[in-house]
This record gives C-alpha cells, structure tokens and sequence, in this order.
C-alpha cells in the first residue's frame, strides 16, 4: 500500500505541475491556487502538500528553465564568438523570462530576496550569465561599462514589453537585434 501511495503522490504532482504551466501561461504567475487544484482534479490540500507556497509551486515550473539557461551558459562558454555567445544567452534568458506572465517581477524579486525559494535557481542563472558577460566585454562585442544588473533589467525588460506586445511574440529578438553589440557596433 505505501508504494500505490508514492505512486499516486508522483503523479498528482506531475499532474499539477502540467495544470499550473498550462494556468500560469494563460493566466499568469498569480493564478488563482485552487483553480489549478480544481482543474486537477485534485483538493487544495494535495496541491499545497506538494507545493506549500506560491512560490514553490512557480520555483519548481522554472527549475528546468533556469537549469536550462545555466546548462546553456556553459556550452557557449566556449563559442569562438564571445558576442554572439553573449546575445544568444541574453535572447533565450528574455525569452524564457516571457514564458509566463507577470514572471519577469517574479524573478526580479528573487534576485533580490536572498531568503526567497527562487532565489538560489535564479541567481546561478544570473552568475552564468555574468561569465558570458564578462568574457564578452574582454573581446571588446560588448560594452565595457554594462553591469550584470543592467544586463538582467535588460532581458527583464525585453521579457516585460513582450508580454505586454500585443503582436508578435518575437518583440525581444527584434529589440535584441537592434541594440548596439556584436561585430558591427566593433568597427565604430
């Protein structure tokens, strides 16, 4: 009996997992928590057994994407073109931040609440990020005077203005693309 116990507990929490990423993609990081117990079909309690808070329910939609943008990271690392490199973190760290709605805020207040759940996801991501910054600041793609903040209030940003874009979804990587880095902004 134990193990049919596990078992049910397992998938209840994947269930609920995929209900809140459908939920939170179509309503937003504050969707309403017994909304998505109901369309689990799964009671309040389940939900907050599994998940005791808001925000550890969204940590654990966002640890495969933080992950992911980590993992990232490092494989460009070691790209023959630190700007490039660079860029294309920066369009995937906006472009997952516009993942779901109202989670660009949600991030900027991990980064900035040590004792939040997300917190430590979000900033190996930002520390990640900071690398490939930093060596593309060395190669001279990027601007020597960008701090790692304003690069994360960049993408934020970029994430913010595409969730509120009522067109294409693409806003980020067209802003990206017109900012001043990479190799045509190096022979000014």
């Amino acid at each position: 009996m134990p193990q049919a116990n596990r078992v049910d507990a397992v998938r209840n929490r994947d269930l609920l997992l995929a209900v809140a990423k459908k939920a939170v993609t179509e309503n937003g990081t504050d969707t309403s928590l017994r909304e998505i117990a109901r369309r689990a079909g799964v009671g309040i309690g389940t939900l907050y057994r599994h998940f005791p808070t808001r925000e550890a329910l969204l940590e654990a939609l966002l640890e495969s994407n933080f992950a992911t943008l980590h993992a990232r990271a490092e494989r460009l690392l070691t790209s023959a073109d630190p700007g490039e490199a660079f860029l294309m973190w920066l369009r995937e760290m906006s472009a997952g931040a516009a993942a779901y709605q109202g989670l660009p805020q949600s991030i900027r207040d991990a980064l900035a609440d040590d004792e939040s759940r997300l917190h430590t996801s979000c900033a190996e991501m930002k520390a990640s990020g900071g690398l490939l910054l930093e060596r593309a600041q060395k190669d001279g793609s990027v601007r020597s005077d960008m701090s790692l903040g304003e690069v994360i209030d960049l993408a934020l940003g970029l994430a913010w203005a595409s969730e509120k874009a009522s067109e294409a979804s693409d806003l980020a990587a067209r802003l990206l693309s017109t900012a001043p880095y990479g190799r045509a902004e190096r022979g000014r």
